[in-house]
């Protein structure tokens, strides 16, 4: 049996926490913020909701946690609707971006209020305050209010908070956007390990593709209001089911053309590639080359092993510290810019503007799909 078949069997005998069934959210402006989203969460795993400003996600999102109901369709946690229990039973724990947090409290007093609210043991209080103020790493910070807490700090509180009466579901609308950020990649890594430690059912919502990318189990794109795909997070990157998720994640060379049988046909070139099985014969198409999979040399052993190989220019050289994006033109390809991630780790030759360079990739890394494929 292979990988991929284990893993497909080893996710159908995981239980569902979350069950999504034909959700739309219509308010009346003509445009549907959700339209027909239906989806599964197992039990356990990190779920984030990928997409633009306007995409739907936090709408989705607040049905989930009942602060709305769905002008159609079905939501279930743990076999149960949504809103079979008041807001204050249900087992959801939730971080916002708006930290909420009670100023003239302290940490502890934080941690502690979920619990006193649903009326747990007095006795029991101190230690499992204690208990998840570890968790998030603040020993030593119970009797802190947040104005003498950072930023970071506060935000590991409120997550204790959400967590201290261990809900079966944790929701997260954008906790860390209003960090910098430095400070934002360290706590996504955090969420990640608090996450894998409790084994706590989470769903994230964010607009960041790094951060989707690296806490998640599984990731799913909106826009308009609509599902655009929903998949592991290597699967979404690899192999993007539409422009918007090509262009959405990651940095890509869009390359327009008319699909072929033998691929895309640009100008006088053609340019081999893997068409979307939406790819239409004869119709406009667009191509899309992620930055990595892009080479760049003034030899040919730069290129090896690549089938489609053309002489350039460098016309602009971008450094973002751990890396450098060159940006090139083709004369063959005059109206396309290809954006070009450095590979040379052991050189680490820089091109300068103007030098001449040739590029070259793999054609199976040429996605090609329907010019007007956004679902």
């Amino acid at each position: 049996m292979s990988d991929l078949q284990l893993d497909s069997a080893s996710r159908s005998e995981r239980s569902i926490a979350v069950s999504v069934r034909g959700v739309t959210m219509d308010f009346g402006s003509g445009s549907p913020a959700v339209k027909d989203a239906s989806f599964d969460v197992e039990t356990g795993s990190f779920l984030t909701i990928l997409g633009p400003s306007g995409s739907g996600k936090t709408t989705l999102l607040r049905m989930i946690a009942g602060f709305q109901k769905p002008t159609h369709g079905t939501i279930t946690i743990a076999g149960k609707p949504v809103d079979a229990d008041p807001p204050n039973r249900r087992s959801i724990g939730m971080v916002f971006q708006k930290l909420a947090l009670f100023p003239h409290m302290t940490a502890a007093e934080n941690v502690a209020f979920p619990l006193k609210m649903r009326r747990t043991n007095p006795a029991e209080i101190p230690g499992k305050v204690e208990k998840f103020l570890s968790l998030v790493r603040l020993d030593g910070y119970a009797e802190r209010r947040p104005h003498e807490l950072s930023g970071g700090q506060q935000q590991r509180v409120a997550i204790a908070r959400a967590l201290v009466f261990e809900p079966e579901l944790l929701l997260l609308d954008e906790p860390l956007a209003a960090l910098d950020r430095k400070l934002r990649e360290e706590m996504q890594l955090e969420f990640r390990r608090i996450q894998k430690e409790l084994g706590v059912t989470t769903i994230n919502v964010t607009h960041d593709q790094r951060e989707a990318l690296v806490v998640s189990d599984d990731i799913i794109v909106m826009d308009q209001g609509l599902i655009q795909q929903h998949d592991r997070p290597v699967g979404l990157y690899r192999a993007p089911n539409n422009l918007f998720v090509a262009s959405f994640i990651g940095v890509s060379t869009f390359i327009d053309g008319i699909m072929t049988a033998d691929g895309l046909k640009v100008g006088d070139l053609l340019l081999p590639g893997s068409a979307t099985p939406e790819a239409t014969l004869g119709a406009p198409a667009r191509g899309a080359v992620r930055a990595e999979q892009l080479r760049i040399g003034t030899g040919p052993e730069a290129l090896a092993g690549c089938e489609i190989e053309m002489d350039g220019k460098v016309e602009d050289v971008i450094f973002e510290g751990e890396r450098l994006i060159y940006v090139v033109g083709c004369e063959h390809a005059p109206d396309i810019k290809f954006q070009i991630y450095h590979h040379d780790p052991h050189g680490f030759d820089i091109f300068e503007i103007g030098s001449p360079v040739r590029i070259g990739w793999h054609a199976k890394d040429l996605k090609i799909f329907n010019h007007d494929a956004r679902q």
